[in-house]
């Protein structure tokens, strides 16, 4: 089934959120219905996560509309939030790898998507071989988290696929996420991006706001947003470029770059701006779960099992207060300052077509 533009062009006079609510709840009923590139994934999905995810229902899996692998590591136990979980893939997928004794919320606006999520919770506890449901799925507004039951500091990670550029405030998320987590907690989340700010015109189109496009940040404001509300270092794990393969949108789209990118934020106070060089390093001892070899903490921090690894302040801190501290030994100190690691994160992070290399420490 194809879905037309002009059957999408929502009921005039409703909100933003309204509008994003009637398109993932009425308008869309499978993956199949999206008219861009933009919500499609799993490119390289690990061995691991390939029996765990047949174990998810088909329906639940039919409705799955993100627009990245949201797959942090070391999970085990861990208390996860999931922003603008749908009909709850990712919520089981992670309920499946924090174990019985860990938890797993899903929050969503959309009724019909928190329907089929609910619907099976029990058949996924079965799968699993758990006693008993370790989610929770909540109806309510991703840029609301201050409505939640939750105590600040409660969650150990929040995640979120391809939700937050569907969100008018997004500097409120972005905060109230800072807020529930946990001190060395971190914020791993896919979204969509784009090289420069998008006209006020395009992001009111209900199209390509629904296709996860026009309400995408310009990268620079992402930066931004994160620094004012405390996390000061973002990570970029991976990312890609977006191809909309859908000649009206293009049209509409002009010459702007859309690109789909995966980050890490950590809650860490008094994180420095920039990557400061103190002579650490780190040596990896492969025991994270399923990464004997090879830990990413992110595209420029591929860590080899046994080798020595030079790291930034900030690196060095992300690996030694956060859950990650078992899994490394750690050497130097912060008695001697070299200056800063060259052209660190003044130019735009993400891959271009025609330059795969990218500057960093």
């Amino acid at each position: 089934m194809v879905v037309e533009p002009c059957n999408i062009n929502l009921v005039k006079g409703l909100s933003v959120l309204e509008s994003v609510k009637e398109y993932y709840g009425q308008v869309l009923s499978s993956s199949d219905d999206l008219q861009t590139n933009a919500c499609c994934t799993d490119e390289g999905m690990p061995e691991f996560l390939k029996p765990i995810l047949s174990k998810v229902h088909d329906e639940v899996m039919m409705r799955y509309y993100g627009c990245g692998l949201v797959l942090p590591e070391q999970l085990n136990g861990l208390k996860i939030l999931d922003l603008g979980c749908g009909a709850g893939r990712d919520v089981y997928a992670l309920a499946a790898m924090v174990g019985e004794e860990g938890e797993v919320v899903g929050l969503d606006m959309t009724p019909e998507q928190l329907a089929i999520a609910r619907e099976y919770q029990d058949f996924h506890a079965k799968e699993f071989g758990f006693k008993k449901s370790n989610v929770q799925f909540i109806q309510g507004d991703i840029d609301e988290l201050d409505k939640l039951p939750f105590a600040e500091g409660y969650f150990d990670i929040i995640v979120s696929n391809c939700v937050i550029n569907l969100v008018k405030d997004k500097q409120s998320v972005l905060k109230q996420a800072h807020r529930l987590l946990k001190p060395g907690g971190e914020m791993y989340f896919s979204d969509v991006y784009c090289d420069r700010r998008i006209p006020e015109y395009l992001v009111k189109d209900e199209v390509l706001y629904g296709e996860c496009l026009s309400g995408a940040l310009y990268w620079r404001d992402f930066q931004e947003f994160c620094h004012k509300a405390g996390f000061i270092d973002p990570r970029l794990v991976k990312d890609r470029v977006l191809t909309i393969e859908n000649a009206k949108l293009e049209q509409k789209i002009g010459h702007m770059n859309f690109y789909s990118a995966t980050y890490r934020l950590f809650k860490l106070d008094n994180l420095e701006q920039a990557c400061e060089d103190y002579g650490q390093a780190v040596r990896y001892k492969g025991t994270v779960e399923h990464h004997p070899h090879i830990f990413l903490l992110d595209g420029h921090h591929q860590i080899e099992t046994g080798k020595m690894f030079s790291v930034c302040g900030n690196t060095y801190r992300m690996l030694n207060e956060s859950r990650f501290k078992e899994h490394f030994d750690f050497f130097g100190d912060w008695e001697t300052h070299y200056g800063i690691y060259p052209d660190c994160g003044t130019l735009m992070p993400f891959k271009q077509p025609e330059d795969l290399s990218a500057p960093c420490c």
